[in-house]
């Protein structure tokens, strides 16, 4: 069982910068892939970004890409979200996932189905 729980969301205004957090449980978090995903009211949870296992390689939506960096380290359990440029559209619920059974990382790790484990969630607010 992995356990995940975020931290660093928070009420910004547009441009300012947020760097979200995510501490998982288990001896084996450096085999897992790591994403986040957010989620607006009423809407699918969509796939912000993700990091392999080793952080050798990353993914992003087109959306975040060149304003997010998804980064991670092994020996504290911890994956970060660094969010740069912010923009109200950027609102909504960030979550943090884990893939403890990923094989083909380019091939899964947008795809909200991959991913076993899920934190609780934390709230990123940008006001125009």
């Amino acid at each position: 069982q992995v356990q995940l729980v975020e931290s660093g969301g928070g009420l910004v205004q547009a441009g300012d910068s947020l760097r979200l957090s995510c501490v998982a449980s288990g001896r084996t978090f450096s085999n897992y892939v790591m994403g986040w995903f957010r989620q607006t009211p009423g809407k699918e949870r969509d796939f912000v970004a993700a990091i392999s296992w080793s952080g050798s390689a990353t993914a992003y939506a087109d959306s975040v890409k060149g304003r997010f960096t998804i980064t991670r380290d092994n020996a504290k359990n911890m994956v970060y979200l660094q969010m740069n440029g912010l923009k109200p559209e950027d609102t909504a619920v960030y979550y943090c996932a884990a893939d403890p059974n990923s094989t083909n990382f380019l091939a899964t790790s947008r795809t909200r189905t991959s991913y076993d484990y899920w934190g609780q969630g934390t709230q990123v607010t940008i006001s125009s």
